[in-house]
């Protein structure tokens, strides 16, 4: 997946993410709360992937070499 593919992919979560939101988190019932969490898993991993192919070209490096990282290893980051 190429950054512009990335970044499309990003805003397609990020659309979804916004809608269940708008919803409330009251109103959201158990598979939506569920799909909740799986967006904002999938846009930390997007991100991070993001963050490694842009690194890797400024250290001229193949950003192509960049991996998807596991859930279990996005989710630890510290903000």
């Amino acid at each position: 997946m190429d950054d512009r593919e990335l970044i499309q992919r990003i805003n397609t979560l990020v659309d979804e993410e916004h809608h269940l939101y708008e919803r409330g988190s009251d109103g959201l019932d158990t598979t939506e709360r569920a799909r909740l969490e799986s967006l904002e898993i999938a846009l930390d991993q997007c991100w991070d992937l993001l963050r490694q192919r842009r690194a890797r070209r400024r250290a001229g490096l193949d950003p192509d070499d960049a991996d998807l990282r596991d859930a279990t290893t996005v989710e630890r980051y510290q903000q």
